[in-house]
C-alpha cells in the first residue's frame, strides 16, 4: 500500500516539474512526505484492528443455539392394510334346481329380502298341488270320523287313524312349501350385485356361488401389526386412515376391535379399524394406511435428533453455559426416549431453558469458546 502511494506521487511530481521551480518542487516534496506519514499511520490503525478481529474470530465459534422447553410429543406408526366390506354375501342355491330366471343385473342396487333369482319349481308345484287334494280329503274324514267319535259311534282305532292322515299330510304340505321356498333366492343383505356367475337355463347347486353381493357402506381396514406393540394399542385408540389411491382422501376412526391370535408365522396381531364409507368410493381389497399413535406425552422434553451424538460413554449434545465471563460449550450427556420422525424425548440430561447448540453443533468441542449469533 505504501509503495503505490510513493509511486502515486513520484509520477505526479514529474509530470509537474517542467512548470515549476526547483525550490516549488522541495517544498511540495516536504508536504507530500507529510501526508505519506499520516497515511501509513492510518493504515496501521486499520491493520490492528483486522488483527484483533481476526484473532477474536479464531478464539470462538459463531453457533446458534434453541432453548429447551415442554412440549406436546408423540409417536405413531405406520402401517398398510387392506379393505373389506362390513357387509358382503357369496349367494349360492340351497337346493339344485334350473335356474328359471334372473331378476337382477350388475350394478343394480338391491334391498335386503329383494327376490333375485328363481328356480324351475313346476315338479314341486304339482307335488303340492297333489298333496293339496290329499289333504283336503283327509280333512273331510277326519271331520266325519271326529262327529261320530264325540257320538260314541265307531272305534277309538279308527279315530287315531283319520286324525294321523291329517296332520301327517298338513306336514307334508308344510315342508314342500319350503322346499318351494329355497327355489326363490333372496338377497340376504342389502347391496350392489358386483358379479352374477350363472346364466338363465343353467343348473344351480348348493355351494356353488351364483351372485356375489356387496354393501359399501361401511368397510373394515384390516392391519397386521408387529407382536411388540400389543401393550400400547387399545380398543377406540383414534387413528388415521389414508388411501393411497386417493392422496386427498383421509379420515380420522378408531380401532374397532384388536385380534385375540398372534400368527406363529410372522409374529403380528390383527387391529380391525371400521369406517362409514362416504360416496363408496373405497373398495374392498384396496390399500390403505393407517396411523396409530403409540405414545403421548404432553409436557415433554425433545430435541432434533439430528443434533444427537453417541460415544463409548453414551448419548450426548452440546449446550452453551456461561464460565469465567466466556460462553462456552459442553458435553452433555443424556438419556433418550421414543423418537418419532425428527424429534427424540430426552428422559435425563437436560432441564427446560438449557440451550442447545444446532447451528455449528458438529464443530464444536468440549470446553470450547463460542460466539451465539441467533438463539432460536
Amino acid at each position: 500500500m505504501k509503495k503505490i502511494v510513493i509511486i502515486f506521487l513520484t509520477l505526479f511530481i514529474i509530470s509537474c516539474s517542467s512548470e515549476k521551480s526547483t525550490e516549488d518542487i522541495k517544498n511540495e516534496i516536504l508536504k507530500y512526505k507529510d501526508n505519506i506519514s499520516e497515511l501509513n499511520s492510518k493504515i496501521s490503525e486499520l491493520e490492528e484492528k483486522i488483527n484483533t478481529d481476526i484473532k477474536k474470530n479464531n478464539n470462538s465459534l459463531k453457533v446458534t443455539v434453541e432453548t429447551v422447553k415442554k412440549e406436546k410429543f408423540s409417536h405413531t406408526i405406520v402401517l398398510n392394510g387392506t379393505v373389506e366390506p362390513v357387509n358382503s354375501a357369496f349367494i349360492s342355491s340351497e337346493t339344485n334346481g334350473q335356474v328359471k330366471r334372473i331378476y337382477v343385473k350388475e350394478g343394480t342396487h338391491i334391498r335386503k329380502g329383494q327376490l333375485i333369482v328363481s328356480l324351475n319349481s313346476n315338479i314341486m308345484q304339482s307335488s303340492i298341488n297333489e298333496l293339496k287334494t290329499g289333504l283336503e280329503l283327509a280333512k273331510t274324514i277326519f271331520k266325519k270320523q271326529d262327529e261320530l267319535w264325540k257320538k260314541n259311534i265307531g272305534s277309538e282305532i279308527q279315530y287315531l287313524k283319520a286324525k294321523n292322515d291329517k296332520e301327517s299330510l298338513e306336514s307334508k304340505l308344510k315342508t314342500l312349501y319350503a322346499q318351494l321356498d329355497l327355489s326363490k333366492i333372496k338377497a340376504p343383505i342389502s347391496g350392489i350385485v358386483d358379479e352374477i356367475n350363472i346364466k338363465e337355463g343353467e343348473m344351480a347347486m348348493p355351494g356353488f356361488q351364483i351372485i356375489q353381493l356387496v354393501n359399501l357402506e361401511y368397510i373394515y381396514i384390516n392391519v397386521d401389526i408387529p407382536e411388540n406393540y400389543i401393550s400400547k394399542i387399545k380398543t377406540n385408540d383414534l387413528v388415521k386412515v389414508s388411501v393411497p389411491s386417493y392422496p386427498e382422501y383421509t379420515i380420522e376412526s378408531n380401532i374397532y376391535r384388536i385380534g385375540n391370535i398372534i400368527n406363529k408365522t410372522n409374529r403380528t396381531f390383527k387391529v380391525q379399524v371400521k369406517i362409514k364409507n362416504k360416496d363408496k368410493k373405497i373398495k374392498p381389497n384396496m390399500i390403505a394406511k393407517i396411523e396409530i399413535s403409540d405414545y403421548f406425552n404432553d409436557s415433554a422434553l425433545s430435541v432434533s435428533s439430528k443434533l444427537i451424538k453417541e460415544d463409548l460413554k453414551g448419548k450426548y449434545l452440546y449446550i452453551a453455559i456461561s464460565k469465567n465471563g466466556k460462553t462456552i460449550a459442553q458435553k452433555q450427556y443424556i438419556e433418550t426416549g421414543v423418537s418419532n420422525n425428527t424429534n427424540t424425548v430426552i428422559l435425563e440430561g437436560l432441564s427446560a431453558g438449557d440451550k442447545i447448540i444446532n447451528k455449528g453443533f458438529s464443530l464444536v468441542k468440549n470446553g470450547k469458546e463460542i460466539n451465539i449469533i441467533s438463539n432460536e
